[in-house]
């Protein structure tokens, strides 16, 4: 069952945030912690701004989505096969009856 939907405030690269999601509280927190994980690996580890909040959100978006491109087509891949294997199955099987 989904969750109604909620106000949730959270702040990144020193900027408040304030937004409706029927997202769990736990799912939520494990979003912004990974975001923030990833800003931080981003930016360089450096608190004094070297780099400007919008380059390090840049450079995460990209990053994440590179690596959702490389699951997604890892996952393709594993689907294909996958559903080779059913096939043949399904003939060994189809085949004994």
């Amino acid at each position: 069952m989904a969750e109604a939907e909620r106000l949730v405030s959270f702040s990144l690269l020193g900027q408040e945030y304030r937004l409706y999601t029927e997202t769990s509280e736990e799912e939520m927190a494990a979003v912004l912690s990974l975001v923030k994980e990833l800003l931080e690996k981003n930016s360089g580890g450096r608190k004094s701004g070297a780099l400007p909040a919008s380059r390090v959100a840049v450079l995460t978006c990209l990053n994440i989505a590179s690596d959702y491109l490389r699951i997604k087509g890892e996952f393709d891949l594993y689907k294909k096969k996958t559903e080779g294997i059913i096939g043949r199955i399904n003939e060994e099987i189809g085949g004994d009856l």
